[in-house]
């Protein structure tokens, strides 16, 4: 760079400064300096292309401190500055991007829009985040916010939106954005927020009927209007995705019929970050992408490329300008109504030659709830925690450190060795449900049961009635499973029921004496009696009614969820 002191005539603040766009800035802190020393620390300028007139690329704030000081004294110095060489817009909005962090924090969303610019000039994530000194994933984090409405950004902006809230909306699609600023812009409406807005997203909302692929007409199962006939909802979730994933593999179809070279259906919930992909047309190779929200939402993004694939693709000269279009693909050797009749004449006969062979029906059906299909939706119990404590406590028990290990056991066995997570919750892909089912017919049997097993205990309902079906009929002892934790005794918040555990672990009269004592004292006595200290005898392998197969109550209060599942079907699995 050249050093030079230039006329403050021949300076403007230039379009690609991060801070350009917005009003006048605070210069209080550094106006009182400036009218003593005058501007120390050069300004980052570069040509603009008309002569002897430079524009600011870092040091917008110094620039109008000078000009406040050259308004009260009637004359202006020249100020320093560092020159730029001519060079693209992406090298100038880095040093101004840069500067700025330095010495006044942008916020989130000015960096969202510094960093988006430099997308578009080439940047790569991985050159923003080495640039900067971040993380790649604190870039794509700052990039999200680009999935926000404006309204959105502009609320964090202001602040009236808090962090945690702004990361969870940019897991929402465009109709929940819109759904949750109704309820931000009405007075008499809580908007959710925190993790309690997770939930909203993610705890099992209605399915609307405006985003079916298929007529309502097709659809077998109940659907219910709301009060005011505005919207109405599909009733069965579970027949809405089967009829929904046959929409969506048609779709897919009729883009490949159309020409395009492939079509990408993207698994439910997972999300298409623009800045991962290049729009590319078809005729130079572009995908079709297709998202599909939780709530059933469907957007098809025609025309890209991973940045991967757009840069081999421009090094090999593939689809290049002077190419010549993709031919229309020949008709199909069999029309519709000929192909629906050759697979209904196939379907008839392998289903009943599989009536013969229940050794490979067992395998299949494991096959189908590994992965699913557009007549199978199986998705692993998700395990929600109400909050922090829960989920600490739940990811630390012994239970679900040995359950992982079955788990990552089942995934080797499938052939799955560098996988981690839940085996169950596949997208219902063919060539991966027949992968599973080819591996499950080389098992032995008992390794395919034990697939079975995980497979089942994957997908067990949560706070169900069939979960204390199971645990009664496996007789299962809790004792080796849970042990008093520090959540417990948090959550632990009735002086009532208190009082009788105090009963079960120090006795009755230990229990009636302290009855009257605050809760805190009285959680502290039955922490003495488990831990056996402050002279208390300690009480091994307790467990409290609530945790016991079959559990009890503490009060006859009602209120207990788990007894009323377990009333439901008790004289199922207990003779009279």
């Amino acid at each position: 760079m050249q050093l030079a002191h230039i006329s403050i005539d021949q300076l403007s603040v230039s379009a690609i400064n991060m801070r350009h766009s917005k009003r006048a800035p605070d210069i209080s802190d550094i106006l009182p300096s400036v009218r003593a020393r005058g501007v120390l620390v050069p300004l980052l300028i570069r040509p603009n292309g008309a002569p002897d007139s430079f524009e600011i690329v870092a040091g917008r704030r110094r620039y109008f401190a000078a000009k406040t000081v050259a308004d009260e004294r009637g004359e202006a110095e020249p100020l320093p500055c560092a020159i730029m060489e001519e060079g693209d817009d992406a090298d100038a909005l880095e040093a101004s991007l840069i500067e700025n962090i330095a010495r006044l924090d942008p916020d989130e969303v000015s960096q969202w829009e510094t960093f988006t610019r430099l997308i578009k000039e080439g940047r790569g994530i991985a050159d923003i985040a080495a640039t900067f000194g971040l993380t790649e994933p604190q870039v794509k984090r700052i990039l999200a916010l680009g999935d926000l409405l404006p309204k959105i950004r502009e609320a964090y902006r202001r602040e009236e939106i808090d962090t945690e809230t702004v990361r969870h909306l940019t897991m929402a699609s465009k109709a929940q954005q819109k759904d949750w600023l109704a309820l931000y812009a009405d007075p008499d409406q809580h908007a959710p927020r925190g993790w309690q807005l997770k939930q909203w997203l993610f705890g099992g909302q209605s399915i609307s009927t405006k985003v079916a692929l298929f007529p309502t007409e097709d659809y077998p199962g109940l659907i219910v209007s709301d009060l005011f006939g505005e919207d109405s909802y599909f009733a069965d979730a579970d027949l809405f995705w089967q009829k929904q994933n046959e929409g969506i593999a048609a779709r897919r179809e009729a883009y490949l019929e159309a020409g395009w070279i492939d079509v990408v259906a993207l698994d439910p919930g997972q999300y298409f970050h623009s800045w991962d992909y290049e729009k590319t047309p078809k005729k130079k190779g572009g995908k079709v992408i297709i998202t599909v929200s939780q709530r059933g939402e469907v957007e098809c993004h025609e025309g890209y490329l991973s940045r991967k694939e757009a840069r081999r693709v421009r090094a090999e000269g593939d689809f290049g300008e002077e190419a010549e279009p993709r031919a229309k693909p020949s008709r199909p050797e069999l029309s519709g109504p000929m192909q629906n009749y050759v697979d209904l004449h196939r379907h008839a006969a392998v289903r009943t030659a599989l009536l013969d062979h229940p050794g490979a029906a067992l395998r299949l059906m494991v096959a189908h709830a590994v992965v699913g299909s557009s007549l199978w939706t199986v998705r692993p119990e998700p395990q929600r925690a109400a909050n922090e404590t829960v989920a600490a406590s739940i990811a630390a028990c012994k239970a679900e450190a040995v359950f992982g290990e079955k788990q990552r056991e089942v995934l080797t066995l499938l052939g799955c060795v560098d996988e981690d997570g839940p085996v169950t919750g596949g997208n219902g892909d063919d060539f991966a449900l027949a992968s599973v089912f080819a591996r499950l017919l080389a098992l032995p049997h008992d390794d395919v049961l034990r697939v079975l097993a995980l497979v089942m205990a994957e997908t067990l309902c949560t706070g169900s009635a069939i979960v204390e079906a199971l645990g009664n009929h496996l007789g299962l002892d809790m004792r080796g499973h849970w042990q008093a934790d520090d959540a417990f005794f948090e959550l632990l918040r009735d002086r009532q029921v208190a009082t009788e555990i105090l009963a079960d672990v120090g006795g009755r009269l230990v229990a009636d004496g302290n009855s009257s004592q605050k809760l805190k004292t009285q959680k502290k006595i039955i922490r003495d009696f488990l831990c056996g200290e402050n002279g208390r005898q300690k009480v091994d392998g307790w467990l409290p009614r609530w945790m016991a197969f079959p559990v009890s109550s503490y009060t006859d209060r009602g209120g207990l969820r788990t007894a009323d599942q377990w009333a439901k079907v008790q004289t199922l699995f207990v003779s009279e």
